[in-house]
């Protein structure tokens, strides 16, 4: 019996790929769209702002920061050009692959945040659309011990609001844990909180520009489907078998679903979501 297809490798593959014929980098993230217009061509010029944004919130360096969840290093190789010295902990052996290409200065540790047997004191953990990957109260205990005392922890992501129940799986867009659980959290510990901005809405923005990347590929699926079904059946015939084979119903479904509906708009997402910026410190003493 053949391997089973990593769709999440190809996937991300895919992805990069694209953002970097499109950007010129390889940044999956959000963009921070305030004075920009909603359109494909400016995506980079988007996340660009949003890096600059999370970068305004860094304490004065030169840090020696843990990036978790780095991405494919784009974050990092940006940090080091200012001057910081930077390790990565990212779960994913094709993006530690991209990290080592794009940040080759930065340290590169492939596992998850939970199991990280590195050594501190840093003076910075950031949480770059990573946090809600991580058992809230594991990622900031596990933060907390890696820091120097007086270190931060900067936190850069989407949480469920209070609007988010009994939602449907295909309408769901975000993600995360829930605002007010990790609120909580943070009040109940030692960390204290310096900074805290919703950039909610200045994000959003992001979801209707991918919907729309997402129907343009779905238009011509469906195009081509259409010829096919009348010019070539055999062939539509083996391929619709061969889908079948590698996608279960329920995921072709779904792709279908995202690929030509638009169920996933920045309304929607500031509805359920809240994409908040989150500064900690830890106690001197």
């Amino acid at each position: 019996m053949g391997q089973k297809l990593d769709t999440r490798a190809i996937g991300l593959d895919v992805g990069l790929s694209f953002m970097r014929w499109l950007t010129g980098a390889e940044n999956l993230h959000y963009g921070l769209w305030t004075g920009f217009d909603v359109c494909a061509q400016n995506i980079g010029a988007a996340q660009a702002a949003y890096t600059d944004k999370l970068f305004g919130y860094l304490p004065k360096g030169p840090l020696r920061i843990l990036d978790i969840g780095g991405g494919a290093g784009e974050t990092a190789k940006k940090l080091i050009a200012l001057g910081h010295s930077v390790e990565i902990v990212v779960p994913s052996a094709f993006l530690a692959s991209r990290c080592r290409e794009n940040a080759p200065e930065a340290q590169v540790h492939e596992c998850m945040f939970e199991d990280y047997a590195g050594q501190g004191p840093f003076d910075l953990c950031l949480f770059s659309e990573s946090f809600q990957y991580i058992p809230y109260d594991t990622a900031l205990t596990r933060a907390a011990e890696l820091l120097r005392p007086g270190g931060e922890i900067l936190i850069a992501d989407c949480f469920r609001s209070a609007n988010y129940q009994g939602v449907k799986r295909s309408q769901t867009v975000g993600g995360g844990h829930r605002l007010s659980a990790v609120q909580s959290h943070i009040s109940a510990s030692a960390l204290t909180l310096l900074a805290e901005e919703d950039i909610t809405e200045a994000v959003a923005p992001s979801i209707d520009v991918e919907q729309g990347l997402f129907n343009v590929v779905g238009h011509a699926i469906t195009r081509v489907d259409g010829e096919m079904q009348v010019k070539k059946p055999r062939a539509r015939w083996m391929l619709t078998k061969f889908l079948r084979m590698v996608l279960k119903e329920r995921s072709r479904f779904r792709l279908m679903e995202r690929l030509t509906e638009q169920k996933r708009t920045a309304e929607v997402f500031c509805h359920m979501n809240r994409y908040m910026i989150l500064r900690l410190h830890k106690p001197e003493g």
